[in-house]
């Protein structure tokens, strides 16, 4: 097996180990039945609570480990290889981008009212930014919240929310001065419950369907100016640091679904006999799986790339757009010559490389297009 942990230390690595054991028990032999049902257990929240994988990077004063992104990005590479990326994106949507602003911008008493709780499992958060006419153009959405007295009133609509079926708390995307363009954002928290809100229908999806995904509405809906993130109007610097880290959460996913994918590719043609020989005789099988390992491998390493540079502390906006943008493509590619790899198999339910197949394809859309990286990376070129 070809090997490329460069980034992490031994400590990091012994924590790979105890993950992929809890991975391997508690989470790959349910995935299919999770995938048919459409839903995977709340328990899993609180589950991941107790082993301390939702506060990785957050201080032991809100129950949190402060071990560092670097322990979550191995979290993140192995729940890749669970078997669901909706499993993955439910349980990694809750620590990648619903906690990340509450921790970043929030004050002492917002942490201790959402973000402690959150990383004991025992409430679930989901960050609501995409709408149905503003996807990747953050600076284009038009839920707005009007400052009455102490508190905003919020109206508008989200769309594509992971986790917001089941979310106690979403951290809303707003506009409090629409005249203002981009520079009028600000983030306010919103919680189940509050007269105004509403959950609309769970979203039916291509893959990643163990997660719930779905429509919010907002009319006249009341909200407590306390909850407001930060300073008002700072919302599009707070959404846009947050995207660097949903990014590289992405294609380090990306990576652990190849390494599942290619594995399990491995193993078949290993086994599989055609024409008197196992596929892995024929040497366009073989060639095929080393184009496959090497694509993996550049992709990997860019990713740990972009990774370094972020813990390191520097703001690598086109280095992160690059990985996540070659990783998730790259995992489309890799997912699609398995499944063909597999022939027949390979198109039927019971085999794990469909939902691969399917999961994989979400990649290059979420958490801002390819096209959208192209643009950014652009950018940093002075185009």
């Amino acid at each position: 097996m070809l090997q490329g942990h460069g980034v992490f230390q031994e400590e990091h690595e012994a924590f790979r180990r105890t993950v992929r054991a809890v991975v391997d028990k508690e989470l790959r032999p349910f995935a299919a039945d999770w995938e048919a049902r459409e839903e995977f257990p709340r328990e899993l929240f609180t589950r991941f609570g107790e082993l301390g994988f939702l506060g990785l990077k957050y201080p032991e004063a809100y129950g949190g480990t402060a071990a560092g992104e670097l322990y979550e990005a191995v979290l993140l590479e192995e729940l890749g290889r669970c078997g669901s990326g909706g499993v993955a994106a439910g349980l990694g949507g809750q620590f990648t981008i619903a906690t990340g602003p509450l921790h970043l911008f929030g004050t002492e008493a917002q942490k201790q009212r959402w973000l402690a709780p959150a990383i004991r499992g025992e409430k679930i958060g989901a960050l609501g930014i995409t709408e149905p006419d503003a996807g990747s153009d953050v600076a284009g959405l038009r839920t707005t919240a009007r400052r009455d007295g102490d508190h905003y009133v919020v109206n508008g609509s989200k769309t594509y929310i992971t986790n917001g079926v089941r979310a106690d708390f979403v951290v809303l995307a707003v506009k409090t001065d629409p005249s203002r363009g981009h520079k009028g954002l600000s983030m306010l928290v919103v919680e189940r419950g509050t007269p105004g809100f509403g959950v609309g229908r769970k979203l039916q999806k291509v893959g990643w369907r163990a997660s719930d995904t779905a429509e919010l509405f907002f009319e006249d809906c009341r909200v407590p100016a306390e909850n407001l993130l930060g300073v008002e109007h700072q919302g599009f610097s707070q959404i846009m640091g947050n995207f660097q880290w949903e990014r590289l959460s992405l294609a380090l996913g990306a990576v652990g679904a190849m390494d599942d994918m290619l594995e399990t590719a491995l193993e078949h043609v290993k086994q599989r006999r055609a024409f008197g020989q196992t596929l892995a005789g024929f040497q366009v099988v073989r060639h095929k799986l080393a184009d496959l390992y090497t694509a993996r491998e550049c992709a990997r390493q860019l990713t740990y790339h972009a990774l370094r540079l972020h813990v390191a502390g520097e703001y690598a906006v086109a280095q992160t757009s690059m990985a996540k943008k070659v990783a998730t493509e790259t995992c489309c590619r890799v997912a699609d010559e398995c499944l063909q790899l597999h022939g027949g198999a390979g198109y039927m339910m019971e085999y794990d490389i469909q939902r691969h197949w399917r999961d994989a394809r979400l990649g290059p859309i979420g958490g801002g297009t390819s096209e959208v990286m192209n643009e950014i990376i652009a950018k940093q070129l002075g185009l």
